[in-house]
């Protein structure tokens, strides 16, 4: 029997949408007020799904203290109170919420261990809420490089 288990989590962050590829009259009409030169926070609300089996003796796809504990150690100190365009994880991407996801995901897949991990879905607002899960498809997004699992770059197919 494969079961999901969602644990939500929090933090704060800023950032400013602003892409080296748009000039700054393009910068402006492409991410509007989040283009702000001094940027600008969010209360992220986090979603992490997991999936497995639940063990025999527990009856659990994990232990809720492992994956808080987890989050508290890999996640909160690095984005905790942080600009996410001072971030290695951004170094060459737009930190958009969409991309935050795709890093959180990667994050807890790759560190983990002790359930899969299915999606990140990220609220932003109470009006923006953005999800992440991996079908093995990397797509890439409009005018920003796409990286591998492994931070390697992509190159994108002719259009």
């Amino acid at each position: 029997m494969k079961a999901y288990l969602t644990r939500r989590y929090k933090f704060c962050a800023s950032h400013r949408l602003h892409s080296p590829e748009f000039s700054e009259q393009e910068n402006r009409r492409m991410y509007g007020k989040c283009n702000n030169p001094h940027g600008h926070g969010h209360n992220y609300k986090i979603e992490v799904t997991v999936s497995g089996e639940p063990a025999a003796e527990t009856g659990m796809i994990c232990n809720l203290a492992d994956l808080d504990g987890f989050f508290d150690r890999e996640i909160m100190p690095q984005f905790q109170f942080s600009n996410l365009n001072q971030l290695n994880a951004f170094r060459n991407v737009v930190p958009t919420t969409e991309n935050l996801s795709r890093e959180l995901f990667h994050l807890f897949r790759d560190k983990f261990r002790l359930a899969k991990i299915e999606r990140i879905r990220i609220e932003e607002t109470m009006m923006n809420s953005f999800e992440y899960t991996d079908d093995g498809q990397l797509r890439p997004v409009p005018n920003q490089e796409v990286y591998d699992d492994e931070r390697r770059p992509i190159e994108r197919p002719s259009q």
